[in-house]
């Protein structure tokens, strides 16, 4: 814990801030993962524009395609993408979809029958009833991932609502997918890898597993207490004993877990656009996750901005927040409005509403839609697109699924985005905040007090 204050108070002092090579050098340290290259990406704040985009790119799949989504509703969309799917298998492509088994709860059993009988391999992640225990943590990934050249991930669910122009549908809903190719959509290939292993899908050909049982585990205390009281059988005993805790260890930790994947990356260099991968699930990557978003609040120098659908941090996140208001950043956080899915968390999010304006940063709630995106970006470079919300399932229970890109033209891209958000959005002033009633502000307190509930 030392070793990584003294590694953020040294991004606190970065001249360039998320500009800085040491940055990157240090997120892809935390992390772990490869840092590629960055061909031009393509921002989709507009479902409609998305899922024509990703429906293309499934019909000129001619090796494999790979969904991954926590909603996969049996609407019209969905049955679009049922259906290109479907041909996709006809043709001779490799098709696996991975659904979580709670978000998908109401799509029609005859809806995975159809994609089955047309050819399509499918997999429910965490049914409540093979895995009761672990019925908290669910997959929240949004991801397609085509021949593993070309992939889209974000905060869209398969399902009308999101799928649909705000402008053109009163009920559509707000949301951001991004579009990536090169080396990085064949490690988000990986990323689908591991959950659908989890889920006991069948290996995909060409990427190399990886079992737990690899890693170090130690022996039981009782193992080492044996092996010092007989010095002469130390070595042999020694190997036998951790050869097989190790692969037993190993073994369970795969049938929970899921095996991990190899990562392989076209290395980018310290100046050119690069994108890491984040991709954090239960025993894996969530502290990882949680140190680069301190480090990119850390480091910013003149904006972050921030938009969010679920927003219940920690109080030490709404310090963070205030303090880079006070050191001269413009904080903007964007949530949803009236139009909120979710009332009790949107009043958790009043809780902190207080604290961040006596700090100096600036709130909004979007009135247009419901808002559903998941985005950060600082100072119009380093932008997060991805599933993660603000929230305790994001950091704690939750596999996600998120890309931090490092290119002036993203970050270009996605702050014109959210400075659209804003024109359908109302400030939150700290003179407003005061009139509001007594049982709002008692909704308010008692949401928060459960944010970690959420």
């Amino acid at each position: 814990m030392t070793s990584l204050r003294r590694a953020l108070g040294a991004v606190r002092r970065l001249g360039d801030g998320v500009r800085d090579p040491a940055f990157r050098a240090f997120v892809q340290q935390v992390d772990g993962g490869p840092l590629h290259v960055c061909p031009p990406v393509q921002l989709l704040p507009d479902g409609e524009a998305a899922f024509a985009r990703m429906l293309r790119a499934i019909g000129d799949a001619r090796v494999e395609v790979l969904l991954e989504t926590y909603i996969l509703r049996d609407d019209r969309l969905g049955v679009s993408v049922q259906t290109a799917l479907i041909d996709a298998a006809l043709r001779g492509v490799r098709v696996y979809v991975l659904a979580d088994a709670v978000g998908s709860l109401a799509t029609d059993d005859d809806f995975w029958t159809t994609l089955e009988q047309g050819g399509v391999t499918v997999r429910h992640f965490h049914r409540l009833w093979h895995h009761p225990l672990d019925a908290l943590r669910r997959d929240h990934r949004k991801l397609l991932v085509c021949d593993r050249t070309i992939a889209f991930t974000g905060g869209m669910n398969i399902g009308e609502e999101y799928g649909s122009s705000i402008r053109s549908r009163h009920d559509a809903w707000r949301d951001t997918f991004i579009e990536v190719r090169g080396s990085v959509a064949g490690e988000l290939a990986a990323v689908f890898a591991e959950g659908w292993d989890r889920a006991r899908g069948p290996v995909l050909p060409g990427l190399a597993y990886v079992s737990w049982a690899e890693g170090r585990v130690h022996t039981p205390a009782f193992a080492e207490r044996l092996l010092h009281s007989s010095p002469a059988a130390v070595r042999a005993l020694q190997a036998r004993l951790q050869t097989a805790w190790q692969r037993r260890v190993g073994k369970r930790r795969d049938r929970r877990r899921g095996r991990r994947v190899r990562r392989h990356a076209e290395q980018a260099g310290d100046e050119s656009p690069a994108v890491l991968v984040l991709d954090p699930r239960p025993g894996r990557g969530q502290r990882e996750m949680l140190t680069v978003l301190v480090a990119l609040a850390v480091a910013a120098r003149e904006r972050l901005w921030i938009t969010t659908p679920y927003f219940a941090p920690p109080a030490r996140a709404l310090r963070l927040l205030v303090s880079a208001a006070q050191r001269g950043v413009d904080v903007r956080v964007l949530v949803p409005g009236d139009r909120a899915d979710v009332p009790l968390v949107r009043h958790a999010a009043h809780g902190a509403y207080q604290r961040l304006l006596d700090g100096g940063v600036r709130v909004y709630e979007y009135q247009r839609a419901t808002l559903h995106a998941k985005t950060l970006v600082v100072d119009g470079y380093a932008s997060l697109v991805g599933s993660s919300n603000l929230d305790f399932r994001s950091f704690w229970l939750n596999a996600e699924c998120n890309v931090l890109l490092f290119d002036d033209a993203c970050g270009a891209a996605l702050e014109q985005s959210y400075k659209s958000d804003l024109e359908g959005s109302i400030e939150i002033t700290r003179d407003a905040w005061a009139t509001r009633s007594l049982g709002h502000r008692l909704a308010d307190r008692v949401a928060y007090m459960l944010r970690w509930a959420l």
